[in-house]
């Protein structure tokens, strides 16, 4: 048994500075896996630098979803900041493709409806269906963002026969939640969930073998307004032990079980 974390921003510019010491934390935590997610092409090289000097770090190659469609959304002068250029989704893609065999997972992608505007949201649903295709045809695990569109991403997930993913922060309605779950995805409960009524309800109702941890780190800290780290899973550990009414041991044990299902691999 073993604590992780599987989706965390390690090179996120808050994290990446002082990285060995979040790291070593997170060990003395109990966690023996992070997934770091990458975000674009730029953050991806990040990653794999990253995993390739920690046995702690497990790579996820992906492309955020306002990250797809964002070269037109600078051609549209939309209002969205972003500190590094935008690459067209095509080198993206490819980039994903032509290093998919080395990565854990692949992540963080999906749909956003929130930042995107609808012009735009048929590019990113085919942005999406192709980081999907990438991630069948390699069979590895695909771990999902979505904003305001939790549905349509489902129905094509199903529709694409994806099998092997981890919805990350799942933010819509838990009766949704709970038909992925049914369905028999995964979807991970990051550290502010005793905070958060939502992810609370899905501990309490979500089938317990289609649970997951994660931090999301630096974001969603348990105190609102710090800076989120991987061993903060301890603390959603801890939370569900209390709500399920048994004990800590058991919760890892049935939390690491869920790992090895997705992941073909123990924590």
């Amino acid at each position: 048994m073993a604590l992780f974390d599987v989706h965390a921003h390690l090179t996120h510019r808050r994290l990446l500075p002082r990285v060995d010491e979040v790291l070593s934390r997170a060990r003395a935590a109990g966690l023996t896996t992070i997934i770091s997610n990458g975000l674009n092409t730029l953050d991806n090289e990040r990653v794999r630098t990253l995993a390739a000097r920690s046995d702690l770090v497990k790579p996820a190659y992906g492309l955020y979803p306002v990250d797809a469609v964002l070269v037109e959304m600078d051609a549209m002068g939309e209002d969205y900041h972003h500190d590094e250029p935008a690459v067209p989704a095509e080198e993206a893609v490819a980039w994903v493709a032509d290093h998919v065999e080395e990565c854990f997972a692949v992540g963080e992608i999906g749909l956003d409806h929130y930042w995107v505007p609808e012009a735009l949201w048929d590019r990113q649903e085919q942005v999406f269906r192709e980081l999907v295709a990438i991630a069948l045809e390699a069979d590895k695990p695909i771990i999902v963002h979505t904003r305001k569109a939790e549905r349509r991403a489902f129905e094509i997930l199903v529709e694409m026969g994806a099998e092997r993913v981890d919805w990350h922060c799942f933010g819509s309605k838990v009766k949704l939640a709970r038909r992925i779950a049914e369905h028999g995805h995964y979807l991970s409960i990051p550290a502010n969930a005793r905070k958060a009524e939502a992810f609370t309800r899905m501990l309490e109702k979500l089938p317990r073998d289609r649970i997951l941890l994660e931090t999301d780190c630096p974001y969603l800290a348990p105190v609102r307004g710090q800076c989120n780290e991987p061993a903060n899973v301890a603390v959603t550990a801890a939370y569900a032990a209390e709500l399920w009414g048994c004990s800590q041991e058991e919760v890892q044990g049935q939390l690491s079980r869920n790992f090895e299902r997705l992941f073909g691999t123990p924590p």
